[in-house]
């Protein structure tokens, strides 16, 4: 199978000796700059706190400056900068000074991406990174060694994506600011779209409207979850090939039935392909939800040449990625979790996952995200929360936006009976410590640094 890479720019790269990357330590980046490195290119970059990713790009033999100063884009051909990254930047400044092109990382994902016969692009507003992983987890088993751009670290391929010398490209599709739309899937998978981004859409409707651009970019086929209203929506009438998924829904091409409990909280299932029998799925991870996950890389099983087989081979031994339902270890002989669950319909499914598992008490520690999504989302965040025997809220963390004072955490905290709302990320730790018990689960949850307090309760 092979596509038409469509009307992007071609010459990006065309004359493009070195690059460097300004944020280049960023879980984005670094698929990018194992690719780009493979193909024989240059690559510098810079950044303003060390960690494992840069050890990593270290190791590969990249040169890497700690600190934004001007004077480290002289030289470089092109620069790639992150969403993070602003206009006063020194090293955007200098760039555009000595007539350096600069490219956000989402359009150098595009072209990268085309670089590839085949691309499998993964969207959704909930579940993108488990199917991303799940899919290169597949294609990896497979022996087709994918390339793969992943919003999480997956255990198998030790970290958050690969270069690959096969053929495939499995990528996370983040719909934030209509990055997804720089992309030209030959696959395209849409899991579900929910109320979200809407500081940046405004409304449901242009929401959709970027997903229905997105599935129109589809070069060969379009996956979607039929059980999805939104996604019904979006797909109907869209003038490509639409194969769809669903466990509530008998008019979809792949359907989950005699769903059961193997295990407290892990699942197996039948899937049928237009009816018949395609094969019976074990799931590594806990928790209903995912059956959707495995549902949409069973669709993609015949476009890629892959056989039901390995299906079930990659959803038996996916066990999922970082910071998704991830055991971390104990405290107090409770044991600690870590979750990006960041929206309502990701915190409920996070938290019901966690009832169903059999421990005494289920602990949620809940970092909100933003203050328009807090703010916008209050009544789904507190029915969620109240899923959970206790709940422990952190200060919001505002990210890109500016603290208005119209929303605070204290306001979630007193509408959810008996939560508590500490002054930060170890004054949780130490709540924790002091009062979770042997035999309880400690969810934190959040797609900030909520994980730190996770960490923290375990020193």
């Amino acid at each position: 199978m092979a596509y038409h890479s469509g009307s992007y720019q071609k010459g990006l790269l065309e004359g493009v000796h070195r690059l460097h990357f300004i944020g280049i330590g960023g879980s984005g980046m670094f698929p990018l700059v194992q690719i780009l490195a493979t193909k024989g290119y240059t690559i510098t970059g810079s950044d303003v706190n060390e960690g494992s990713i840069i050890e990593s790009e270290r190791n590969m033999g990249i040169q890497v400056f700690m600190g934004h100063k001007a004077e480290n884009v002289l030289g470089a051909d092109l620069v790639v900068y992150s969403a993070a990254i602003h206009d006063d930047n020194p090293e955007m400044q200098a760039a555009q000074a000595h007539g350096i092109r600069c490219v956000e990382r989402s359009v150098m994902l595009g072209y990268v991406s085309r670089l590839y016969q085949n691309s499998i692009c993964v969207s959704g507003t909930h579940g993108k990174t488990t199917t991303t992983s799940m899919i290169t987890t597949m294609l990896e088993l497979a022996g087709r060694d994918p390339a793969a751009v992943i919003g999480g670290k997956l255990p198998l391929i030790h970290g958050y994506g690969k270069a690959g010398t096969g053929s495939e490209i499995v990528v996370e599709a983040c719909e934030f600011s209509e990055t997804f739309l720089q992309l030209t899937p030959a696959i395209s998978i849409i899991l579900n779209i929910d109320n979200d981004h809407l500081d940046y859409y405004g409304t449901l409707g242009k929401l959709k409207f970027a997903f229905r651009r997105f599935a129109l970019l589809t070069q060969h086929t379009v996956i979607a979850n039929l059980d999805d209203a939104n996604t019904r929506d979006v797909v109907g009438g869209v003038d490509r090939p639409v194969r769809t998924f669903a466990v509530n829904n008998p008019e979809a091409d792949y359907t989950a039935v005699n769903i059961k409990m193997y295990k407290p909280g892990f699942y197996e299932f039948d899937v049928l392909e237009w009816g018949d029998f395609f094969a019976h799925l074990r799931l590594g991870i806990p928790g209903r939800h995912h059956i959707y996950n495995a549902l949409a890389m069973c669709c993609c099983v015949r476009i890629l040449n892959l056989t039901p087989e390995d299906a079930a081979v990659a959803a038996e031994h996916f066990t999922g990625a970082a910071r998704r339902f991830q055991i971390l270890g104990e405290v107090n002989g409770a044991t600690v979790v870590d979750d990006y669950a960041h929206h309502p319909t990701e915190v409920r499914a996070t938290l019901e996952t966690a009832k169903s598992l059999g421990y005494n008490q289920v602990w949620a520690v809940h970092q909100p995200f933003t203050y328009s999504r807090t703010k916008a989302l209050m009544d789904d965040f507190v029915s969620a929360l109240e899923i959970a025997d206790h709940v422990v809220i952190t200060p919001i963390m505002g990210s890109r936006e500016v603290d208005d004072g119209s929303v605070k955490s204290e306001d979630l905290a007193a509408r959810i009976p008996g939560s508590v709302v500490v002054g930060g990320l170890q004054e949780a730790a130490d709540y924790i410590k002091a009062h979770a018990q042997k035999g309880d689960l400690v969810i934190t949850l959040g797609c900030g640094d909520v994980y730190k307090a996770a960490n923290m309760m375990l020193t």
